[in-house]
């Protein structure tokens, strides 16, 4: 019979400090048990900032806004952002915006970077991930039509790669899942730089 785990080996609750579906259903897949607390923070880039260090300062600062206070648990946070050349493209304020950037995306390459932030005992550990992704040539009258089905509306650089936006694409290099909006491995590393090893991963749910 195992020996009952102690105090010390248990890793505090996890929170996804996040309103993001896709970031939930992410948690979901991988069996983790968590609760959800969105973070009000200023999301705004500052002007010149690149982008490895906006989506980094941005997710470290909505770990840190819900991490407040709650020394019992460990918080995780992301931010995307997709940039076409000097230019970064987050959520699209309407279609007409919406449909702007799929005109700057279509037949091109772009790149999408994703900052995740791990607050967890009183420490803070952050990373970036990048990954280019090719865009079809696209008319008009195909990009309207994406845009009216409404997926892309909340999404950084109007489009879903894991919706009906993954018929947009050509091809990624790098991580799917960061452009998804969160990248799985290096979220996974800074686990377990926040103590939670990767065999301990795959079993939270039984912890």
């Amino acid at each position: 019979m195992d020996s009952p785990m102690t105090l010390s080996a248990i890793f505090p609750p996890l929170v996804l400090a996040s309103g993001s579906p896709r970031r939930r259903e992410l948690f979901d897949e991988l069996g983790w048990p968590f609760s959800v607390e969105v973070p009000r923070v200023d999301e705004r880039f500052f002007e010149g900032e690149p982008p490895t260090d906006a989506v980094e300062r941005l997710a470290r600062m909505k770990a840190l806004a819900v991490a407040g206070g709650k020394p019992d648990v460990c918080v995780v946070a992301a931010d995307t952002v997709v940039a076409v050349g000097e230019t970064l493209l987050g959520k699209p304020t309407d279609r007409d915006e919406g449909l702007s950037m799929l005109r700057r995306l279509a037949g091109r390459t772009h790149e999408v970077f994703s900052g995740v932030a791990v607050v967890c005992r009183g420490e803070i550990f952050s990373s970036s991930e990048r990954t280019e992704v090719t865009f079809r040539p696209l008319s008009e009258e195909e990009m309207a039509a994406y845009v009216e089905t409404g997926e892309g509306d909340d999404k950084a650089g109007s489009y879903a790669i894991q919706g009906k936006g993954a018929l947009l694409v050509d091809s990624i290099c790098g991580c799917y899942f960061n452009v998804v909006g969160l990248p799985l491995a290096r979220l996974s590393r800074l686990l377990v730089k926040a103590g939670l090893t990767l065999d301990r991963q795959w079993r939270l749910d039984k912890e």
